[in-house]
């Protein structure tokens, strides 16, 4: 690791061969690709088709190969969560679905603990469920994780809905990171075609998701650290769009501010794929909202981004903070090794 403050890439995913052989011996998994760097799951815990196949390169669930490809891009510290093919977000049966994230938790401890000191977990909380919470206060306060991901929909509920509210207040009471990954895409047949349920149904997801907990209240009742993924989706686009609803609907005003005032408590990774769109970001939100995030290593991973961070046209103690620095302030588990060298 580089004697400079450490970059850390906080959005990052992992599957790891424990997890998947796992659920190969549930007949959940077909690892029968493995060689071809693919994967089939169960559509109940995938929620898409089971002959659709799912990327699966040596990162997903090789620590020397993930190692080898964080030096390539620069990053230092990856808080990586699992991917969201494993979140079950579309079963309905919640026995099933606690199952399932307690061995993912469980297993992507295992990962991160083969490289302790560039490796940091954030479980998985399945949202929409009860015992969600304590499946959070389990991975933070016994496994030692340093945060959480959560999907942007759960047990055929929207994050809104009264059941999560114990996971926000856990959130907010300890502080604890969370990252908000979309875990699936509303109106899927209209998405089926040309990769859309990721090019554009996934930044809809979130500005979906975030929006029910603007107008849900739930960030007037609770303040949970919430960094998005994807630099927030289309969020920040429809910010004004969301405001003249909320100025002049009637069905809207279920909150005391406009929906820009809850925008700007809210955090965002960079990866939006252009400097430009990235400079824009940064000067709607803060650069103190901003962290890095690759989206590694999946095919859409941006791989430069620490690259593109350091080429914006930003003063460098705000490239510092997006670098690493904001990470640092928000994972208390990055504190100590994120301070810079004497």
């Amino acid at each position: 690791m580089s004697t400079h403050r450490p970059v850390v890439d906080v959005h990052a995913h992992a599957l790891p061969m424990r997890l998947l052989e796992d659920l190969a011996a549930h007949g959940l998994a077909d690892l029968s690709h493995v060689d071809e760097m693919a994967l089939h799951l169960h559509p109940s815990i995938s929620g898409i088709a089971q002959s659709a196949r799912i990327p699966l390169p040596p990162d997903q669930y090789s620590v020397s190969h993930r190692l080898a490809s964080m030096d390539a891009a620069g990053i230092d510290i990856q808080a990586v969560s699992a991917a969201p093919f494993v979140f079950a977000s579309m079963s309905t049966d919640p026995a099933f679905v606690m199952d399932v994230t307690r061995r993912s938790n469980d297993a992507l401890a295992e990962f991160v603990a083969a490289a302790p000191e560039r490796l940091v977990a954030l479980a998985t909380v399945p949202i929409g469920i009860e015992g969600a919470a304590q499946e959070a206060a389990r991975c933070v306060e016994e496994l030692g994780m340093a945060g959480v991901t959560i999907g942007t929909f759960g047990g055929g509920r929207e994050l809104d809905d009264p059941i999560n509210e114990p996971v926000w207040a856990f959130l907010s009471e300890r502080q604890t990171f969370c990252f908000v990954h979309p875990s699936r895409t509303s109106s899927p047949e209209r998405l089926r075609d040309y990769h859309l349920a990721q090019l554009l149904g996934y930044p809809a997801e979130t500005a979906l998701a975030v929006a029910r907990l603007i107008f849900g209240g739930v960030l007037d009742r609770h303040r949970p650290v919430l960094c998005l993924a994807h630099g927030g989706g289309c969020l920040t686009g429809l910010a004004p769009r969301l405001t003249i609803g909320w100025t002049r609907k009637a069905e809207t005003q279920t909150v005391p501010n406009p929906p820009a005032y809850y925008l700007r408590r809210l955090h965002y990774d960079t990866a939006v794929f252009s400097g430009e769109m990235l400079e824009r970001l940064i000067e709607e939100v803060g650069a103190e909202r901003v962290l890095l995030g690759t989206d590694m290593p999946f095919d859409l991973a941006d791989v430069d981004a620490a690259s593109t961070v350091g080429k914006l046209s930003v003063a460098e103690e705000a490239r510092d903070a997006i670098l690493g620095g904001n990470a640092e302030r928000l994972i208390s588990a990055l504190a100590e090794r994120a301070r810079p060298a004497p």
